[in-house]
């Protein structure tokens, strides 16, 4: 799936959910999915900044060269939803398609930058800024 694919199944079950409550226990199962990261790998080069939480994302080598994969954890539940839904968005997506998706407008539109606090949307920005600094790298 694209990135727009994948954004409108995100919009869908957003849609699909009554109250952010139910969005928030949506968001908390989805970082329970997250694959482990290794110890090692959660170090300082991986480590996302601007965090309150602690955020590691590691870039990994994938089958194409002009597309983004990389795992990521963090020891914060709420903010390992997050992280899962950015990874549901970008992971073993093309770099440009990564970089041209308008992601603050479509968190806006799904009522994610509304429903975070000014601490969590600002960890959210740098998690996506990070991945966002991977892709240009690709490109």
């Amino acid at each position: 799936m694209t990135v727009t694919e994948q954004a409108d199944d995100i919009r869908d079950t957003f849609a699909f959910l009554d109250d952010w409550e139910t969005r928030y226990e949506h968001i908390i199962d989805l970082g329970k999915t997250l694959p482990p990261m290794e110890e090692a790998d959660q170090n300082e080069a991986n480590r996302v900044r601007g965090c309150a939480s602690q955020v590691w994302i590691k870039p990994l080598d994938g089958d194409d060269p002009k597309s983004v994969y990389f795992q990521a954890q963090s020891d914060a539940i709420l903010v390992s939803g997050l992280i899962a839904l950015l990874t549901q968005l970008f992971h073993a997506q093309p770099a440009q398609d990564i970089l041209d998706f308008d992601a603050p407008a479509f968190f806006s539109e799904i009522g994610l930058d509304e429903a975070l606090s000014a601490q969590r949307a600002n960890g959210l920005n740098s998690m996506l800024e990070r991945i966002r600094l991977i892709a240009s790298n690709k490109v």
